[in-house]
């Protein structure tokens, strides 16, 4: 299929954008400029918005939650921002989570793990996973049902959704229904055929995942570390369901569809969906492609069965 009319203009409004020199790139000056470059929307009604303080790995660190009805009784869903672990926080994926508590009927807490460089790996899946591990503790105060508990994330965040389904399974809790996951980063190599073909031009780049990566991993051999490239470990047996949505247009488009049907054939179920059109990014789109609404629905439709 064609690239979709609204992503197509999507793309056409930021192709006069100069490119960064990624050798020479400030993390900090880009993360400002990333951070800021969409305005801020009018956000989707829910009953309640709040931020709050979870423990992390060795800070807390802020959350914001989302409350779509006045009840107390509801499942949890936990997310975790794209951002190529260096970019993004808790306005930038505003909209997505108010929509997925809306969509899913579940309270959404949205995590600020700590970003690299200044926090490298494995600094963001262990904040993460004692994030995730705060909120079930604190469920009573905080009015939710921990029992019925998902993970879901984008691009570097789905990674991290991964990671924590990866401890818990390891660490023995807490058990976690279901895992959503959008274009995830799930292979430091950068070396699929989407790698190449989708290199440049498509909102996200190969150089700058390439980029992305160098700031997250200390050293070079960590690429094959699972909990940073989960489509490198060994087993994937006992992670729990996944739906995994890809993007068509997407240079980690073939990493995640690998991933997967690994899942798959690790006896995981696992439903895949590849979004014709679309491109990386796409579901925080959702104002303004259609297509990105319909994804949505179909991701918390899994959802809602998952946790009901």
């Amino acid at each position: 299929m064609s690239l979709d009319p609204q992503i197509a203009a999507v793309l056409q409004q930021f192709s006069s954008m100069p490119q960064p020199d990624y050798s020479q790139l400030d993390p900090q000056q880009y993360r400002q400029f990333c951070d800021n470059l969409m305005p801020p929307m009018p956000g989707e009604a829910v009953f309640e918005v709040r931020n709050l303080r979870l423990a992390g790995a060795e800070c807390e660190l802020d959350a914001r939650l989302y409350r779509p009805e006045d009840r107390h009784d509801l499942p949890l869903l936990v997310f975790f921002h794209g951002g190529g672990f260096v970019i993004g926080n808790l306005d930038t994926h505003d909209n997505l989570c108010r929509s997925l508590a809306r969509l899913t009927g579940a309270v959404v807490v949205s995590v600020a793990y700590r970003l690299a460089p200044e926090h490298r790996f494995p600094a963001a899946p262990h904040d993460c996973y004692r994030a995730t591990c705060d909120l079930v503790e604190r469920a009573r105060e905080l009015g939710f049902d921990a029992s019925r508990l998902a993970l879901a994330g984008d691009s570097a965040g789905a990674n991290l959704a991964i990671a924590v389904s990866r401890l818990a399974q390891i660490r023995k809790g807490p058990r976690i229904a279901c895992q959503c996951l959008f274009y995830p980063a799930v292979d430091a190599r950068c070396d699929s055929a989407s790698q190449q073909e989708f290199a440049e031009g498509y909102f996200l780049t190969r150089e700058q995942m390439q980029w992305f990566w160098r700031q997250y991993l200390p050293r070079p051999e960590q690429v094959d570390d699972p909990l940073a490239s989960p489509l490198r470990a060994e087993d994937l047996a006992g992670l729990p369901p996944t739906t995994l949505f890809s993007a068509e247009y997407d240079p980690l488009r073939d990493e995640g569809e690998v991933f997967a049907r690994r899942l798959q054939q690790s006896g995981v179920k696992t439903r895949l969906e590849r979004c014709a059109g679309m491109v990386h990014g796409f579901v925080s789109m959702a104002a303004f492609v259609d297509g990105a609404r319909g994804v949505l629905e179909s991701a918390a439709a899994d959802l809602r069965h998952a946790l009901n």
